[in-house]
């Protein structure tokens, strides 16, 4: 049953973001951590730089956006 959640839950996020110039995995990541730590997209920006993935904090901004408008959890972009 996790398996089908998991896969569904990816499905969903790719009718989401149809263009992907990054890996899925990467989006969340950076999403995730933006809902899950008291960070700005200028710290995942630099975050992911140095762990090799280079990524404009617009972009996440916008990953952001789609994603957790999609999912409800938009109380953390309004601030």
């Amino acid at each position: 049953m996790d398996d089908f959640r998991k896969s569904l839950i990816k499905i969903t996020l790719r009718k989401v973001l149809k263009r992907l110039h990054y890996l899925l995995e990467v989006m969340t990541l950076c999403v995730r951590w933006y809902v899950a730590y008291p960070l700005s997209f200028r710290h995942i920006e630099e975050m992911m730089t140095e762990r090799g993935v280079v990524v404009a904090h617009a972009t996440v901004h916008r990953w952001a956006v789609k994603i957790l408008g999609r999912t409800g959890e938009t109380e953390k972009i309004v601030r």
